[in-house]
């Protein structure tokens, strides 16, 4: 497997340790490889997918942020709190992409409170069509 996954496996576990923010939250991580690609899935219970964003930054890392605001209810006048743990949650994580990762084809999709994200590799032929011999002038 990648060394940049296991680097995400420590960092994670750093992020646990250190947090001081109640508000902030590492969901669970499952990484895996097959020939065609790495997927990974995120354990997001009771997230949608408006809750989230994706993007490929300029310095070749996959950026995943997350943001569940709690929604304002009306206030019954005949009820109040004795204890309140709702509150906005929100998550921001930066993952290096390996060279060999389709940026322009990963996917993902919201299912049963798991995000999967699949990036697909290039193939062995795909990537000797993308070497280049430099003429010498």
């Amino acid at each position: 497997m990648s060394t940049m996954f296991n680097e995400l496996l420590d960092w994670n576990r750093w992020n646990d340790m250190c947090s001081t923010d109640s508000h902030a939250s590492t969901p669970k991580m499952n990484v895996s490889e097959s020939e065609k690609d790495y997927r990974l899935e995120l354990c997001i219970p009771g997230l949608k997918k408006e809750d989230l964003s994706m993007s490929v930054d300029a310095d070749n890392n996959l950026v995943i942020e997350m943001q569940q605001k709690e929604e304002k209810k009306e206030n019954d006048e005949k009820r109040h709190f004795l204890r309140r743990e709702f509150s906005t949650m929100q998550f921001k994580q930066m993952l290096t992409l390996p060279e060999n990762v389709k940026k322009d084809k990963i996917g993902a999709k919201v299912e049963n409170g798991i995000l999967t994200v699949v990036l697909p590799k290039f193939t062995t032929e795909e990537q000797k069509q993308l070497a280049q011999t430099i003429t010498i002038e």
